[in-house]
């Protein structure tokens, strides 16, 4: 099993190449990226030195609530320029002709907008573990798809993070429910003891999100709890892979269970495969040489074989 990229590949490459063009081109392209986000980049109208990068993310204003603002403030606030579409939530401008130094780095760091800005829960509960108050934290919600959702909770030990997925056929839920509790499973091994606790439970939502009132209760959804102790926050750089990492899984889980279908799809074909040649090879020839004859004229002969039990009339007329 891979693990998958925190950052926009495909945004990456098309920041880059526009970055280190010689000469500036028209760009009109929209790109779309995990959780139904769409980028945008287009040249300005009035400039074609100038590069706009809108994002599309249907969440952004829950995660506003959690300091989102102030993240991309800090993260890209020299490119932060107004909206002028409704449809897109972000705007960065690049001059092409005033970039940094470092142009692949730049673009490196643009591709990870959504990760930064989806950081933002996580990086209130964290600061809630460090003040040390008494009691459990805020629940945040971010309803990143259709339906589904990650939960995120802080309490004076830990932070609990919940994600409810959504399986819309029944071979992606049994796949899903093997790969969970896989998940479940592999934590007793001596090696991967210091990995997150891990919860699955089907249909029955967690004691933290059971009072909610909009979740759904039937067999296509399931909810998977991590509980995050401080070894896996405490340090900064653990913080920000935990984060990278534990975005990631709903993509994750159901990037394999694709990938585990078309496996199993390749190996019946190949099996089918072996078995038509098998029964091809049992086939009776029909036409060989041995059972045709010609008679003297050129003709085919095929010889008609009477039955033992069957005797006429006029034969046993002739006998007597």
């Amino acid at each position: 099993m891979i693990l998958l990229e925190p950052n926009s590949y495909v945004l990456e490459d098309t920041l880059l190449t526009r970055f280190t063009s010689e000469k500036p081109e028209v760009v009109d392209i929209t790109l779309v990226d995990f959780d139904n986000v769409i980028y945008h980049v287009q040249t300005s109208a009035e400039q074609r030195t100038l590069l706009n990068l809108s994002v599309e993310m249907k969440y952004f204003n829950e995660v506003c609530a959690y300091g989102a603002e102030s993240i991309l403030q800090r993260e890209y606030g020299p490119y932060l320029v107004p909206v002028t579409n409704s449809q897109y939530q972000i705007t960065l401008q690049f001059n092409l002709e005033q970039l940094p130094e470092d142009k692949a780095g730049l673009a490196k760091h643009v591709s990870m907008l959504k990760r930064n800005v989806l950081a933002s829960p996580f990086i209130r509960a964290f600061e809630y573990w460090e003040s040390q108050q008494e009691g459990a934290g805020p629940l945040m919600a971010t309803h990143y798809r259709e339906n589904e959702a990650i939960y995120v909770q802080a309490q004076q030990d830990r932070v609990t993070v919940i994600f409810s997925t959504l399986f819309q056929e029944e071979v992606d839920r049994v796949l899903g429910k093997v790969f969970l509790q896989e998940f479940v499973d592999a934590r007793r091994q001596a090696a991967i003891q210091n990995a997150p606790q891990v919860f699955y439970s089907s249909r029955e939502a967690p004691l933290e999100i059971r009072h909610l009132p909009e979740l759904r209760q039937d067999e296509s959804v399931g909810y998977v709890s991590f509980v995050l102790f401080p070894r896996h926050f405490a340090d900064a750089e653990v913080r920000e892979q935990t984060i990278s990492q534990i975005q990631l899984f709903r993509d994750y889980l159901h990037y394999h269970i694709k990938c585990a279908k078309a496996y199993m799809h390749s190996r019946m074909r190949t099996r089918v495969k072996e078995f038509l040649k098998v029964i091809n090879r049992a086939k009776p020839d029909r036409t060989t040489a041995a059972s045709e004859k010609r008679t003297a004229t050129g003709r085919y002969f095929r010889p008609q074989f009477r039955q033992s039990s069957a005797t006429s009339p006029q034969q046993v007329e002739g006998e007597w």
